[in-house]
């Protein structure tokens, strides 16, 4: 019996997910055209922060609770999850565009903290407070480099009359609803995926890698994937690339400065996956900014060996 009611708040939870994140993409594209912001701009950070939620909840409720094993898996298993599965599996369904400042600057800073990352935990198998002070001084850097992203915006496409008319109140409704649905959707899910996984005797560290790390990435799944079918690709991998760089950053640095968070030495074929996942997010949109069919394909097969490691 308890295994039919954890299952039905599994589906209740990917209903709330899936309607909230076409909410909040969907007013969050429309307050960027209104206002003349970039979709890339809006990806990263509205819809990213937005997604991110869920990570920084577990996480931060995880630390405080002591289970660090969780507060790390969630973090390393989200971003792997992230880009393998989410773009791969939006990349199959959509082949996307990618913005030359993405290739640039956004890809390459998400390699360079993720190693950061993994440099700060293996070292002594801990992020104090001190390297969490570092990680918020990286997250200030950039969103200071969003700031000047937004000022040199290129001129948008004229805005169709029907959304020219939308009310900036119901546009800004729709995301703060979508966004509560969104982690809502997510908590619910986790904690039901959670309850089936220990009923079933699974570890923690698995536990935190693969369930809560998919649960926390659904609302980053549905998003992105609802962006790349609405056509709205800038959101849809600047949704990702953003995550990524707030899990890190705000996130980990977050529940640093509450509590030092153990690294488990556990977590270094993890973290090693976690870099080699973006490496290979630059390389496939490195020469013609866009993320084929085939590149996603790999991604998601990249995605399936790594699962397979982690239950032999």
């Amino acid at each position: 019996m308890q295994i039919v009611i954890q299952l039905l708040l599994l589906v209740v939870g990917f209903v709330l997910l899936m309607k909230g994140a076409d909410w909040f993409v969907e007013g969050a594209s429309k307050i960027a055209d209104k206002l003349g912001i970039p979709q890339l701009v809006i990806g990263l950070t509205i819809v990213a922060m937005g997604t991110s939620l869920p990570e920084a909840a577990v996480s931060v409720t995880s630390a405080l609770k002591g289970s660090a094993e969780i507060t790390i898996g969630n973090v390393v298993g989200s971003n792997i999850f992230n880009v393998l599965v989410i773009l791969g599996l939006t990349a199959v369904i959509c082949v996307i565009p990618v913005q030359k400042s993405t290739v640039k600057y956004e890809i390459p800073f998400t390699i360079a903290i993720t190693v950061i990352l993994a440099v700060m935990g293996l070292t002594d198998n801990t992020v104090g407070r001190l390297e969490g002070v570092v990680l918020w001084v990286l997250m200030i850097v950039y969103l200071l480099y969003l700031l000047k992203l937004a000022k040199n915006g290129q001129p948008m496409d004229e805005v169709p009359e029907a959304e020219q008319n939308d009310k900036v109140w119901k546009m800004l409704l729709m995301v703060v609803v979508g966004g509560i649905m969104i982690v809502f959707g997510s908590d619910v899910t986790v904690d039901a995926a959670t309850e089936l996984a220990v009923m079933f005797g699974m570890s923690e560290r698995f536990i935190g890698l693969t369930i809560v790390a998919f649960g926390t990435s659904l609302p980053e799944l549905v998003t992105s994937v609802t962006a790349g079918v609405k056509g709205k690709t800038d959101i849809a991998v600047g949704n990702i690339v953003g995550s990524n760089i707030f899990n890190i950053l705000f996130v980990v640095g977050t529940t640093a400065l509450i509590t030092p968070v153990v690294y488990s030495a556990d977590f270094l074929v993890d973290s090693v996956v976690a870099i080699s996942a973006v490496v290979l997010l630059l390389v496939c949109v490195l020469r013609k900014q866009k993320l084929s069919r085939l590149g996603g394909a790999i991604m998601l097969a990249g995605y399936a060996a790594y699962f397979v490691y982690l239950i032999r």
